[in-house]
């Protein structure tokens, strides 16, 4: 039995925290993806090259270094909105911070998983929609959209268990998520080595449920593909 001295309730605290920061973090860095894939996809050379950038310029840079540079690089810029509109002493803290950061990297990421499903769309789908008199937006939000969210689920899958783990990486700015709640139970408890098994467990526990969610929404939007293939 592992003796916790009274700390359990600070771990699951940053167990809990740290659910909130992956889920936040997925549900915008799905939105700058699927934005990305659009915009890399697009008939217009501007966009395209917008998409290019994001991508390319976010995956290039470690993700703890986008960490640090949004949480202190927008801390002037905070503080001088806030002075602006009568505000003293506004910051962000250290949560945004993270959901900005963490979901800035999915995102660009995802992006090429989203793109790779818009491309193994066959475009005889969109111009049949055209032909029926369907909108190009009623053509994306029927057709296209369902069909690649069923192709990238599984990368997104990969993206997401990555991305669970990344959020130790917010510790450095103060967020008592799993790593930094373990790391101050651990001072604490001078039981270093028990305490970070702890936390190994819990991301454990974390990703195969995860797993388990994965799968059971990968069997659900392939439900009708498989019954047609058979």
């Amino acid at each position: 039995m592992i003796d916790l001295q009274g700390f359990g309730d600070a771990l699951e605290a940053g167990a809990w925290l740290t659910v909130q920061l992956a889920m936040v973090s997925l549900v915008f860095g799905l939105i700058l993806g699927l934005l990305g894939a659009l915009a890399k996809t697009s008939s217009v050379a501007l966009l395209r090259w917008l998409g290019e950038a994001y991508s390319t310029i976010v995956r290039g840079v470690p993700e703890l270094l986008w960490v640090f540079l949004i949480y202190f690089g927008t801390v002037n810029l905070v503080r001088e909105t806030g002075e602006l509109f009568g505000i003293e002493n506004l910051e962000l803290n250290a949560f945004a911070a993270g959901v900005f950061a963490l979901s800035l990297c999915f995102g660009a990421y995802a992006t090429e998983v989203f793109r790779g499903a818009l491309l193994s769309i066959p475009k005889g789908q969109r111009e049949a929609g055209l032909a029926l008199g369907l909108s190009r937006v009623r053509i994306f939000w029927q057709i296209t959209l369902p069909q690649v969210w069923r192709i990238a689920l599984p990368g997104l899958g990969n993206l997401f268990m990555i991305l669970m783990k990344d959020t130790a990486l917010v510790s450095v700015v103060g967020l008592n998520e799993i790593m930094r709640s373990t790391q101050l139970v651990a001072q604490a408890t001078k039981q270093h080595f028990t305490l970070f098994m702890v936390a190994a467990a819990l991301y454990l526990a974390m990703t195969v449920v995860s797993m388990i969610v994965l799968a059971l929404l990968e069997k659900w939007v392939n439900r009708g593909y498989t019954r047609s293939a058979v």
